[in-house]
């Protein structure tokens, strides 16, 4: 389905930006991710990447970094011969009450959340033909937030809709979709599925349970794909109804 495309995955050195890094690669793409710190986490995922048969690239950036992120993309075009998919996952969750968060916070998580999606599609403009595909993972918190302490989270990936819906106008003459998918309780090291307060999070969903981060990459996956080229501007809420 994806034979010959490159890719990027932001964030893919773990948890849902591994699985949609994997996912990708089996179903024939070349993939390169970006990690902050977790080298040898980035290089596992890189070694899954190329068992499918398909090339792997880690390359470390930071999404505070500016800089660092359009040197990502542009990287990723010049190894991989291409960019045909951004996928914007990284992120941070950041938690406290409002009078509890520090400027600090506030402009790294900004920084990370939402500047860097806008960094990384504009960087991607460079390489990207007809058919190119930039999908943002985003959060079902932004929409509808049921507990305190998470207004800043729930602020930086509001900004991802207006992004989504403003960029699939900009880019659609250039046959460019724009997507967003908002994840909910995920099962990955960030937010176990067995961990204090994980009951609670379940109790949410009209489900039940928690997602496979092999959901969220599946949602990512179509979005990709030839299926999904008259899909943009559109947001994918995959939280078991959590938002419902």
């Amino acid at each position: 389905m994806l034979a010959g495309k490159k890719a990027l995955v932001t964030g893919g050195s773990r948890g849902i930006g591994g699985a949609i890094a994997l996912r990708l690669a089996e179903l024939g793409a070349d993939v390169a991710i970006t990690y902050a710190s977790a080298k040898d986490r980035a290089e596992e995922v890189v070694g899954l990447i190329t068992a499918t048969g398909r090339r792997g690239l880690a390359i470390a950036a930071d999404n505070t970094d500016s800089a660092a992120v359009v040197d990502a993309v542009d990287r990723t075009a010049a190894e991989l011969g291409g960019l045909d998919i951004l996928v914007n996952n990284a992120g941070i969750f950041p938690s406290g009450l409002i009078g509890e968060v520090t400027e600090e916070e506030i402009d790294r998580t900004l920084a990370v959340n939402t500047r860097a999606v806008y960094v990384a599609s504009q960087a991607a403009l460079k390489h990207m033909t007809e058919g190119g595909r930039i999908i943002s993972i985003g959060s079902n918190l932004a929409e509808r937030v049921p507990f305190p302490g998470v207004a800043l989270y729930a602020m930086s990936k509001a900004a991802l809709l207006g992004f989504t819906r403003g960029a699939a106008r900009d880019l659609g003459d250039r046959g460019i979709t724009v997507n967003l998918v908002q994840p909910g309780s995920t099962d990955t090291d960030m937010n176990p599925a067995d961990a204090a307060g994980a009951d609670h999070q379940r109790a949410l969903t009209a489900l039940g349970r928690y997602a496979d981060p092999r959901e969220i990459a599946e949602t990512v996956a179509h979005l990709a794909g030839p299926g999904a080229r008259n899909i943009t501007g559109s947001l994918i809420t995959v939280d078991g109804g959590a938002n419902a």
